[in-house]
């Protein structure tokens, strides 16, 4: 079946006027799953499918992609919350699912909205650790200039180095052979993969040559949460705090600084899945979704 098959779409209007439209399948409370950078709501339906037996699931398109308009004046944390507030408000949803820099935006939205009740963080990544930051914001740095370029495949090789050079020599498969393999090889792959992915495309999706140049505003998001983290020790919401055992180094350093200080959290660290285990193309959403329902339907 395909994806045209299983959603709606619908969308509100935020505080600052700006259009965010988002997918809606299945029944029962509702979740809102909120997506990571250089993505869109497109990578989390088998997630969105597996949870919609129980759940009524609503996943946007975060701005400047798909359903949604662009990022507007003066993007952060402020525009992402509000935009949260937005679909809470027409949905009645009381549940937020985030991963990578979607979970920012997920525990953000709880501090400032306490009609959440209950988040699920799969692998934020909290600015906590200078060196590691300065580390990204150079990859990041680099990024936006093959961006600017139009050199999209280079651009997916800087990223790449968020695998190796963010917090050092510390692998686990499956990214250590990113390690071994010559630049030159790397772009290779990805113009096949970006030409493979322009052709397979389905109605309602976009291109990964369409989300490469979102990821600068990620970097954004990022950058915004430096010296936040004891703000969300006001969080009222349940949190559950998720982590794959093969993610990177600085993910685990984020997660660590907000078990410390999140009041009402549980952490789990799930075996054998990476930081793209939420997501349709290469990760283990079922993983996810199990934990996901456990939690949500834990009335202890």
């Amino acid at each position: 079946m395909s994806n045209k098959q299983k959603y709606t779409t619908d969308s509100v209007i935020s505080k600052d006027g700006t259009i965010i439209g988002y997918r809606q399948m299945g029944t029962g409370p509702g979740i809102i799953l909120v997506h990571g950078g250089a993505k869109a709501s497109q990578t989390l339906m088998k997630l969105g499918t597996t949870l919609s037996d129980e759940f009524t699931i609503y996943i946007p398109d975060r701005r400047g992609r798909g359903l949604s308009g662009p990022f507007g004046d003066d993007y952060g944390l402020q525009r992402e919350v509000e935009d949260m507030d937005a679909i809470i408000k027409k949905t009645g949803a009381h549940y937020v699912f985030g991963t990578a820099t979607g979970a920012i935006i997920a525990l953000q939205s709880a501090l400032y909205l306490p009609i959440i009740r209950k988040v699920v963080l799969f692998e934020p990544p909290f600015y906590v650790n200078e060196t590691e930051m300065n580390n990204f914001n150079d990859i990041g740095k680099r990024y936006d200039q093959y961006v600017a370029q139009g050199n999209f495949s280079m651009a997916m090789v800087t990223s790449s180095e968020i695998a190796t050079k963010v917090s050092g020599d510390e692998l686990e498969p499956p990214y250590q052979w990113v390690k071994y393999i010559p630049n030159i090889i790397l772009r290779l792959i990805f113009i096949i993969v970006m030409e493979l992915d322009a052709r397979r495309v389905k109605e309602g999706d976009l291109t990964l040559k369409d989300l490469v140049p979102t990821f600068h505003n990620d970097v954004v998001l990022v950058n915004e949460t430096k010296g936040t983290i004891e703000d969300f020790k006001d969080v009222s919401a349940d949190v559950l705090l998720l982590n794959g055992s093969k993610t990177f180094l600085f993910l685990k350093h984020s997660i660590d600084a907000l078990n410390d200080v999140l009041p009402h959290v549980e952490h789990i660290e799930v075996p054998g899945i990476d930081h793209a285990a939420a997501e349709d193309a290469t990760g283990k959403p079922e993983i996810i979704a199990q934990e996901i329902k456990r939690f949500l339907n834990d009335n202890t």
